[in-house]
């Protein structure tokens, strides 16, 4: 007896699905994930084994002293508020609007950076071009 075989059909997967499911998720991925780059930098700060003295003039000097704690005072006079806007009246005030004299900064080792920049944004804000910031002359080490 001879038993007739039924012809036996291709199976095929319909990968169309399966596609459009792969590019959603890659879709998802591309959209949810957050591209930062992390990076840290290694500052070592310079010293200042030899510098200039200022040069003795006769016009009127600024100098912003910074405490450790941001604290500012104008030539010897403390500020009652340590923001921007009170360090820049003290400055117009004192130099009487003449933004050709020198300003001098001087900050404390401990001094948060913060408070450097915001008296150098002041002093470029009210347009002083002769600035100078102060530092310590460092000791030789034996």
């Amino acid at each position: 007896m001879k038993f007739r075989r039924k012809p036996r059909e291709n199976v095929e997967i319909n990968l169309a699905s399966l596609i459009d499911v792969v590019f959603i998720l890659l879709l998802f991925f591309v959209v949810t994930t957050t591209f930062t780059r992390e990076t840290q930098l290694k500052v070592d700060l310079p010293e200042a084994a030899s510098g200039t003295p200022p040069e003795q003039t006769e016009l009127k000097q600024l100098e912003v002293l910074i405490a450790a704690d941001g604290s500012y005072s104008l030539n010897a006079q403390p500020l009652l508020k340590s923001d921007l806007n009170s360090l820049m009246a003290a400055l117009q005030k004192e130099s009487a609007g003449d933004n050709s004299l020198p300003l001098t900064i001087s900050a404390d080792a401990q001094t948060p950076h913060q408070a450097v920049i915001t008296a150098m944004d002041a002093a470029g804000k009210l347009g002083f071009a002769h600035l100078r910031i102060t530092t310590v002359e460092a000791q030789a080490t034996p």
